[in-house]
């Protein structure tokens, strides 16, 4: 594990130990730990948010019929059905 070391105002200071000690971490680089975990995930969401997007804006637009929702359903039973044989083969084994 790789070290930082921050400088950091004594105001900021106080706020992080109180946090530590109100919130249950163990110590200070847990709870940076903590809020860097968050902020990873909130830029995957974000990320995941604009590559939906783009999604949806590009090609042509699918019909939601009934022939749609058809496919979906044929499509799911094919995987369902290969992962069962994929885990019967791997327990016969």
């Amino acid at each position: 594990m790789t070290t930082v070391t921050i400088s950091l105002p004594d105001s900021l200071k106080d706020f992080i130990q109180r946090e530590v000690q109100s919130k249950g971490y163990g110590n200070v680089s847990e709870y940076v730990r903590g809020l860097l975990r968050e902020a990873q995930k909130k830029e995957e969401a974000v990320r995941l948010e604009a590559l939906l997007l783009e999604g949806l804006t590009s090609g042509s637009e699918t019909p939601l019929n009934r022939e749609f929702w058809g496919e979906v359903k044929r499509e799911a039973a094919q995987i369902l059905a290969r992962k069962k044989r994929v885990s019967r083969q791997r327990r016969a084994r």
